[in-house]
Parts: structure tokens; sequence; C-alpha cells
């Protein structure tokens, strides 16, 4: 048997006497080290049945002060017990337990010793040598990423051992010649002996005789000296190889007898039993442990569904809404196959074919722009009922349910924010706007609004801006942003426990035209070669293996146009389970003058104590109880009315600062009822509210002698800051 066994078990003692423990149950971790210590000297006596009796008590007692480090030992050390009682079975399962929670900690170290002793087991056992072998590899990477000397001799010890057995005896040289030297300076007797034992091994199998016996001679003399029972097994199995390679059959005999005896003592029936014992015992404890937790989530769920009532009750709107989306679209899909079908059969007259066609698109438009405006309506009670019970119900505010259903609300916002976006980039309604910006704000802007998304998957968002980039630029940062929150969304919706990166740098300038590359790259699932060319077109979901998938197949739809407005490309680099990058590059503008202008033009108004009296017109009652929360919360008054008639009746009895007009209203619209206001000479400022696209009403509402355009839904900081901007500057024309 050309094998030596060499555990990372040895070396436990080292790990709990330098590694540095938190203040935190500091007793504890000593009895828990202790034991460890204990069953390291157990084990190097051969008593496994006390070995595994200590280790056993450090698992359960690191279970109990839930040490993640702990326990990865605890498990580790079982293994290592197990193997050496070629309980190969249970070796597996307990080291795969601690690689369970030396990943959790993402430690090196033991990523080292586990990886080493899952090699063993496979080599030693004969399950499968060449699998052992990449466990050792696997072992001696993390070994020379530490820089730990002892586990990478121990390692390549191993490897050459294992290379033997499969007769790759110069392979397994190397390794030798690798660490020979070193070993032979310093006093480590465990390492010595099996360097001399290897030696041996190697020399018996290149017919070189002598050589072989004075090396197997050695490591026999330094196992006997040290007591090294389980090392001296493996000496005298292969002195009992070497002997009858030879045909020295006396010799042989006499090894086996002392290997015969010696297996009696070190492997007693007394001591297996005792440790398969010892195995149901830890299999119950940590039952007993995993089912406390498990008691004590319950008592925390039950508890925290009393308090969500109303959140349930909110849940289902949500679902209903959805469902009606859903329901809309498919029926617009319905329509528009049949309006396909009847133009098919239309083909008599290119005039009428022509005029089908427009009308369609003007359906669709009308369709688009409805739904839209019903979404958003109930959309803006929705998100504001939500504000209103975080800011009513201190103790709801972290709940999961709550923040769920504001996450939802908002999904659902921006779904029908992308079908209007679309729509609108398909009938070429989009104009690039060139307005001064700070790159880097809104980059950190974006980041705060995905942060929900990065948390729920675990994942590390990095930004990394290029410092040449100048602070302000010139062009359309609204577009911009809406590429890169597409990007970075989905990037990080299809990665978990990674990394998700957003790379900004300067890559050209030509006169005032600076082109930033932009880098979205993820670490996540990746996307296969046959699916790349068509992600992004409109509704096209990849399938995936993730279960909590979401979305309509439209962000990277609106990415691909938005970037060939900037007359850009987008380039994409991915494959499976390696990750995904994204790449596009956008000119921007840059006058020094204009942004020194701009920054010594910055207006900071800091009087935010004004008292105003608004004005509510909106016959919504929910929107009516959101909007006059958001005015009260901003330290304002404000009188509600249901209709324009009873809004004119209002302003006859009573002063007001400014107007907040619903557009969409029975009897009376609001435009109507904004021309009568003027018409009886009435200034103050009127804000619509409306729920309908800006581009949209926007004409029709200067002509009404509106002020200004507000969509639901809206933040309320923005809408404060309408109002005031508004108020003063009627005020400074007095």
């Amino acid at each position: 048997m050309n094998k030596i066994k060499h555990y990372s078990l040895l070396l436990f003692l080292l790990l709990t006497l330098t590694t540095v423990y938190s203040q935190e149950n500091v007793a504890e971790k000593e009895v828990i080290k202790k034991h460890l210590n204990q069953a390291v000297v157990d084990f190097s006596d051969a008593n496994y049945d006390k070995a595994l009796e200590s280790s056993k008590q450090a698992l359960v007692k690191a279970f109990a002060i839930n040490d993640d480090l702990l326990i990865a030992q605890s498990y580790n050390t079982i293994g290592a017990i197990f193997n050496e009682c070629s309980e190969t079975a249970k070796a597996i399962e307990f080291y795969n337990k601690a690689l369970v929670y030396a990943k959790k900690l993402n430690n090196d170290k033991m990523f080292n010793w586990i990886y080493s002793n899952l090699g063993s087991v496979y080599y030693f056992n004969d399950i499968d040598v060449p699998k052992g072998i990449s466990y050792y590899k696997k072992s001696l990477f993390y070994a020379i990423k530490i820089k730990d000397t002892a586990q990478i001799e121990y390692t390549k010890l191993n490897l050459a051992s294992a290379y033997f057995a499969i007769h790759k005896y110069d392979l397994g040289n190397r390794q030798i010649n690798d660490i020979k030297e070193q070993i032979l300076k310093k006093d480590n007797q465990e390492a010595k002996m099996s360097l001399h034992l290897l030696l041996g091994i190697y020399n018996s199998n290149n017919n070189q005789k002598a050589k072989g016996e004075e090396h197997f001679f050695i490591a026999k003399t330094i196992a006997e000296q040290n007591e090294f029972d389980s090392f001296l097994i493996n000496i005298y199995e292969n002195l009992v190889k070497h002997h009858k390679q030879y045909n020295e059959t006396e010799k042989a005999e006499l090894y086996q007898s002392k290997l015969d005896s010696l297996n009696k003592i070190v492997y007693s029936e007394e001591k297996i039993d005792n440790l398969k014992k010892a195995a149901t015992q830890i299999e119950l404890q940590e039952y007993k442990i995993q089912l406390g937790k498990i008691e004590k989530e319950n008592e925390l769920q039950e508890k925290t569904l009393k308090d969500s009532k109303l959140i349930v009750i909110l849940f289902i709107v949500i679902l209903i809404i959805l469902l009606l989306l859903l329901l809309t679209l498919y029926k617009n899909i319905k329509l528009r196959e049949q309006a396909n079908l009847e133009l098919t059969k239309a083909n008599e007259a290119l005039q009428e074919a022509k005029e089908k066609a427009e009308e369609a698109s003007q359906l669709k438009s009308q369709f688009v722009s409805t739904i839209t405006h019903e979404l958003r309506t109930p959309l803006y009670g929705v998100i504001g009922i939500t504000n209103i019970i975080t800011d009513e119900h201190k103790e709801l505010a972290n709940s999961p349910h709550l923040k769920s259903l504001k996450f939802s609300a908002k999904y659902l916002l921006s779904l029908v924010n992308d079908i209007l976006q679309i729509n609108k980039i398909e009938e070429k309604r989009v104009v690039l706007e060139n307005l001064i910006f700070n790159l880097t704000d809104e980059i950190t802007t974006i980041q705060n609004s995905v942060e929900y998304i990065a948390d729920k998957n675990n994942n590390k968002l990095i930004i990394e801006i290029d410092t040449a980039i100048p602070e302000f630029l010139i062009g359309d940062k609204l577009r911009l942003s809406q590429i890169i929150m597409n990007l970075l969304s989905n990037a990080l919706k299809f990665t978990k426990n990674g990394d998700v990166a957003l790379i900004a740098d300067l890559k050209e300038v030509e006169g005032s035209k600076y082109f930033i590359q932009f880098k979205v790259k993820d670490n996540g699932i990746g996307i296969a070669n046959e699916h790349q060319d068509k992600i992004f077109d409109k509704f096209v979901q990849i399938e995936r293996k993730e279960e909590d998938y979401q979305g309509t197949g439209l962000g990277l739809s609106i990415v691909s146009r938005l970037i060939k407005l900037f007359d850009s490309d987008i380039f994409l680099e991915s494959e499976e389970n390696v990750g995904t990058t994204f790449t596009f590059t956008i000119g921007f503008e840059y006058d020094e003058n204009k942004s020194r202008e701009i920054i010594n033009n910055i207006e900071v108004d800091l009087s935010d104590s004004h008292l105003y009296n608004i004005l509510v017109v909106e016959d919504n009652k929910i929107n009516q109880m959101v909007t006059k929360k958001i005015i009260q919360n901003s330290n304002m008054s404000c009188t509600i009315v249901d209709d324009g008639y009873a809004a004119i009746v209002a302003l006859e009895r009573e002063r007001f600062d400014l107007i907040l007009m619903d557009i969409n209203m029975p009897l009376i619209n609001g435009f109507e009822t904004t021309r009568k206001i003027r018409e009886k000479g009435i200034d103050i400022p009127v804000i619509a509210l409306t729920a309908f696209d800006k581009q949209e009403v926007t004409e029709e509402a200067i002509s009404a002698g509106m002020n200004d355009i507000m969509v639901k839904p809206f933040e309320p900081s923005k809408l404060f800051q309408v109002i005031s901007n508004n108020i003063k500057k009627r005020e400074s024309v007095d």
C-alpha cells in the first residue's frame, strides 16, 4: 500500500491557540478550545472514542453560542476521526458540514484544512484517487495563499503519496523535491517521518532496495520513538509490500505479524462501537438545536402576522392591480392580433391599408395613455398610504411585509413607466435634452435606488468613476440615469452573493466633447450564447434558474433604444455561471465657463418655515387623503374640494397661496376649471396633479393658464419644492 496518512487535524492546536476571539462569550469559547485541543491529543494517542466525545462536546457548545468558526472546526475534527477509523461516509458528511460553515466565514485557513482532509478521504480509502488529488490541489492553493509553510509541506507530502498510489512516481518525486530540504532542516518529527517513508516507497519502486530500506528504517524509528501508532501501521504495510516485492518472505511475514497486532490495539471493536454510538448522539444534538431555532422563528412569525393584517389587505390590492394589468395586456395583444388579421384580409387597396395602420397606431397610443393614467392613479394612493402607515405606526417601520408592499408598488410603477417609455421611443417622441449635471451625483442617486435589490440578493455594489471626468457635463441626464438604472437592476436581480460593478472611464476627448465608457459587470448566472442576440428585443425573457425572477422583458429593449438616441451602441460579453458585462460609450459636452456660472448662481434657500394655505381640487377620496397628509407633513394647511365648481366657490370665500388641480374630474375637468379661474382675474399659481404623461398634457395645461405640472405618483419633497418655487415666483413679480 503506497500510502502515508496525514490529516490537517493536528494543526487545530495551533489554530485554537492563535485565533483572536471577540470579547463576547470568551469563557465559553475557552471551554470549546480545550475540548478541541483534548480531541487532538486523544487522536494522536489513537484514543478515537475519547477524541470523538471531546469533539462532540465542542460542537454542542459552539452551536449554543452560534460561533460558525468553532462549529466548522468541530465538524472537521469529527470528520478526521471517522476517516481514521475507515467510516468514510460519515467522514465525508462531517467534512461537508464543516465546509458549509467555512463558506459562511470565507475563511481561507479552514478551506485549506477541509479540502486537504477531503482529499485524504477519497485517496486513503481508494474511493476516487484522482478526485482526492484534485482536493489536495485546492488545499495547496489556499496554503500558498495564506503563506502557511507547514501546510504547504504536509499537502505536498500527501500529493506525493497519492501520485505514488497511481504509479506516477516522477510526479510524486517532484512534490518531494520541492520541500525535502526545508523539512530536513526543521525539528518536525512527523514531517521527517512522512518524508523518509515516501523516499522509501520511491526508491523501493525504482529498484533501489538498500536505499529504500534505509529510509523505511529511519521512518520506523521516528514513529516508534514518538508513539505515532497510526503512522506506524502505514510503515508496516509498506515494509510488508517492499519485502514481498523482493521475495523476502520471512521479513514480510514478520512485519505482517507486527501490523496485525498493532491494528487490534488501535482499531478495537469496542472503540468502533463507541464511535457509532457517539455519531448517533451528535446527530440527535444537531436535531435538538435546529428544532429550538425553528420554534423561536415560529413564535416570531406568529407575532408578525398579528401586526400585519392591514398590510395583507394592501398586498391583495396590489395583486388585483397586477392581475388587471395582465388581463388588459392580454386583451390588448388579442386586439392587435385581430387588427393584423383584418389588415391582411383588407389588402384590396394600399390607401385603405395605410389608413387602418395609422388608426391602429393611434388606438395603441390611446390605449397606452389610458392604461398608464388608470394605473398611476391607484398607485399614487397605494404608495401614499404605505408612507402614511410608516409615519403613523412606527412599530411597523421595519416590517418586511410593508417594505415588500412598497417595493411591489414601485415595481408596478416602473413597469407602467417602461410601457410608456417604449411606446414613446417607437413613435419617435423622445428628444434628448442638453442640461448641465454632475455625473457622480446622478450615479449616487441610482446607487441608493437599487440598494434594496442588492441587499435582498446579498450582493456587493461597486462604483468606480474616473477622476479625469469633469465634475459637470452637458447632456440628457434623465435618459442616462434610465440606462444605468435598468442595467444595474438587471445585474443585481441575476446575481446572488456576488459583486456588481459600475465603472465609468474617460476614453477620449475631441474638442469640447468627452467620451465616457460605462461598464456594468456582474459575476451572476450569465446568459447562454444562443440567447444573447435576442435579449434586447421587446417582451423577451430568457429562461432562468432563479425561482424569484421578475420582469416584463422591456428593460434591456429600452436601454438599447435609448443608447441609439445617443448615437452609440451597447456591447454584451457573457458566459454562463461566470458573469455578464454590458459596455457602451456616450459623448457629453463640457463647457467650463457655463459650469462655473451655474455653480456661482446656485441659490441656497434656507427658509423652510413658510406656512402656505393650499387648495386641493381632487375627486378621488384616497388621493385626497394622501395629498392632504403630504401637505400637512410639510407644515402647510390645505382645503380639499371634490370638483371645479366647488373650487371656484372656495376661492371666493377664502384666500389661498396655491391650487393643486386634478385634471381628470367629473362635471368639469381641471383645464376648464383653470380657465374659469383665470377669467375671474385670479392669478394665484395653479399646479396640475395628473396621472397622464407630462408631454401629453403640457400644451393644453399652459394654454389653460396652469403654471406647472406634477405627474402622480411623486416624491413629497418634489411637491414641496414645486409649491415653494411657484409661490416665490409670484411674490417676486408682485
